[in-house]
């Protein structure tokens, strides 16, 4: 990879020091060499990141316009600061591949605008209400809310200073252990219909519990919230391959809030497009046990030939 510009070529250990989930990405693009040293300056260094990104674009739209399409997907966001103001970094989990986008929005719109108002699949997320807004504007849609989230809510009431509110909280958290408990052990029963029989017991013991001892406000709260959502809890007993936590997204999203806080979040839009190409790059290449600097080299290089840009779908090629 060479531009005529600068004459220079990014190491392998320029690109995974600065741009890896565990190395921070704008720290550096600074490892690079030719036959000769090449010393550049800040405005030159930003020029040749926005040569990156621009190599990106297409393979990062490839996965954009496959989103809608996807059967399973893990979504989460994060707080992003752009020039001091607000921002959302969204990440949409798949089962190949991992997309960020980062938008001025936190609600339900980018949902419609990335999997549309006809998405068939199943998100597993959090409670937020967005997702619940898009599940009212799409019939299609099926939630899995993360258990995980719910066990941290039935803990603050297991603490809480009303005894009935302890009591409540720790009867559900035995029940909740109870369930994961199952799950952990499922290659232990003898088959897979024990296994479901034992689940799904689990399940109407806690569902028994959450309303035989509705007496407080957030008792009744916890109770409300499984009237409504109870089958988004338990999507996963009826749904192969979905996990009953959000664990997927909540782990490729980490780093991003880490990067966050480092860096100060980014400076115009042209800074929000290189961040979500690159972390989708990145992320999505550690996914597949891809070398992420081979891939990035390879799009970089086509991009300065005008040739077709390598797709992250596809398995690297010589």
């Amino acid at each position: 990879m060479c531009d005529d510009n600068y004459g220079v070529h990014l190491s392998e250990t320029s690109i995974n020091r600065s741009g890896s989930p565990g190395g921070f990405f704008l720290n550096t693009l600074a490892s690079m060499h030719s036959n000769h040293e090449v010393s550049l300056s800040d405005s030159a260094r930003a020029q040749l990141v926005q040569k990156v990104s621009a190599s990106l674009k297409d393979p990062y739209e490839e996965l954009l316009a496959l989103l809608p399409n996807e059967e399973f997907l893990n979504v989460d966001e994060t707080g992003h600061k752009d020039q001091g103001n607000r921002f959302w970094t969204w990440c949409f989990r798949a089962a190949c591949y991992t997309l960020y986008k980062i938008d001025s929005s936190r609600s339900s719109d980018v949902l419609l605008e990335v999997l549309g108002e006809e998405f068939q699949g199943v998100l597993g997320c959090d409670y937020f209400s967005a997702y619940r807004k898009y599940m009212r504007l799409n019939e299609n849609v099926a939630l899995q809310f993360c258990l995980a989230h719910l066990i941290r809510d039935v803990k603050f009431l297991a603490t809480h200073p009303d005894s009935r509110n302890r009591a409540y909280g720790n009867q559900l958290l035995s029940d909740l252990r109870r369930l994961f408990s199952v799950i952990h052990r499922r290659d232990q029963y003898k088959s897979e219909e024990h296994f479901q029989n034992h689940l799904q017991k689990a399940c109407s013991d806690l569902m028994w519990n959450v309303h035989e001892q509705m007496t407080t406000r957030e008792s009744r709260n916890i109770g409300k919230r499984f009237a409504q959502h109870a089958d988004s809890y338990f999507q996963f007993l009826t749904t192969p391959g979905i996990e009953p936590t959000n664990n997927l997204a909540e782990q490729a999203i980490r780093f991003v809030a880490i990067h966050r806080r480092l860096t100060q979040g980014t400076r115009g839009e042209a800074g929000q497009r290189w961040c979500e190409r690159i972390f989708t790059a990145i992320t999505t290449c550690q996914q597949q046990d891809r070398s992420v600097f081979a891939f990035i080299y390879r799009a970089v290089r086509a991009h300065f030939q005008n040739d077709v840009p390598p797709s992250l779908l596809a398995p690297d090629t010589s």
